[in-house]
């Protein structure tokens, strides 16, 4: 038989469950797919301690080995990843354990990956210096912040960087497997493999399209905090500079660097992305019309909608409502059409 590829993915308690369990699913499938007689994959779980690891959802995982067990070749090093929620604040747990262990672990493995909040232990073991990676757009500032030598890119779905992958939140982890699939096997296999899952082989767009720009965090009272309240509400309406800035009685000039400082976004950019979000909802959840949509996420003209979603999102308003429409729409949809025809 020959070798297969050793996936070892490494957990600790708290970990968010589809961090570990997605990718090695599509190791899986991958491998009945691949079919006896060629190398498909053999996927371990490691922990600090053998036995049950909690995981955030409350499900247990079971370690097939300790960290200190992991011997040999590694063929691919998973670290998974978590989010600790404190009200309205969100931090990426970092196990100083699994952080010593990679030090030493990482060197051995051909390749290197983490998984949504991952990102931070690859971080904290110096892994990632010099280097682009992505992790869950919430967590991706703070990554920015607290680890100036990575170029953090927030929007990406994946990256890799020579041998060292990272990818987006949670459900990213199937994406960034899959494209290991492809890197090992081959375009082919790894389409048979989505087809098997329902998966895309590369989905749409960036991880910013499903942030939701009203998500920058901010004490109470923040007087940026209410204008960003009001401008979801006025959409439709006069959103220049000029217009916020009188709100806040400040000059132009001040409240552009105010506004910048506290949200890390210029008001036009700003202004734009909430558009976009609305736009984006009114796709996924109505039957409505792209002039309906333009007029009503205050983006104006088709040809502005067009413009702002390639930008942002990497797609068009058309493929994005395809593929990530609600069903109740859907569903809406397929009754009008039986009306019609009936």
């Amino acid at each position: 038989m020959p070798e297969t590829h050793r996936v070892v993915i490494a957990v600790f308690p708290g970990v968010e469950l589809l961090d570990v369990t997605g990718p090695a699913e599509v190791f899986s499938v991958a491998s009945h797919v691949i079919g006896a007689g060629r190398r498909g994959y053999h996927v371990e779980i490691a922990a600090t301690n053998a036995g049950a690891v909690r995981t955030s959802s409350g499900v247990r995982l079971v370690a097939d080995l300790t960290l200190a067990d992991v011997d040999g070749h590694v063929d691919t090093l998973l670290v998974s990843g978590a989010m600790r929620h404190d009200g309205p604040a969100v931090e990426a747990v970092v196990d100083a354990t699994v952080v010593d262990w990679l030090r030493t672990a990482a060197p051995r493995a051909r390749r290197v990956a983490s998984v949504c909040a991952g990102a931070h232990l690859l971080a904290e073991a110096g892994l990632l210096d010099g280097l682009p990676a992505t992790t869950h757009w919430l967590t991706a500032g703070r990554l920015a912040a607290e680890y100036p030598k990575i170029v953090v890119d927030p929007d990406p779905i994946f990256i890799k960087a020579g041998r060292i992958w990272t990818c987006a939140g949670v459900t990213s982890g199937m994406d960034l497997a899959l494209a290991m699939v492809a890197e090992d096997h081959g375009q082919a296999v790894a389409l048979a493999t989505a087809r098997m899952m329902v998966m895309y082989v590369k989905r749409p767009g960036g991880q910013s399209q499903f942030s939701v720009p009203l998500s920058v965090q901010a004490p109470s009272g923040d007087r940026i905090d209410a204008l960003r309240l009001w401008i979801a509400d006025h959409l439709t309406g006069d959103l220049s500079a000029e217009v916020l800035a009188g709100r806040l009685h400040l000059s132009v000039r001040h409240f552009a660097r105010l506004f910048r400082q506290r949200t890390g976004d210029t008001p036009a950019s700003y202004v734009e992305a909430s558009r976009v979000e609305a736009a984006r909802r009114l796709l996924e959840d109505t039957d409505h019309g792209l002039p309906e949509i333009a007029t009503a996420s205050g983006l104006g003209s088709v040809e502005t909608l067009h413009r702002a979603f390639r930008s942002r999102l990497g797609t068009t308003p058309a493929e994005y409502r395809r593929r990530f429409r609600s069903p109740a729409a859907f569903d809406h949809d397929q009754r009008g059409e039986s009306r019609a025809i009936s």
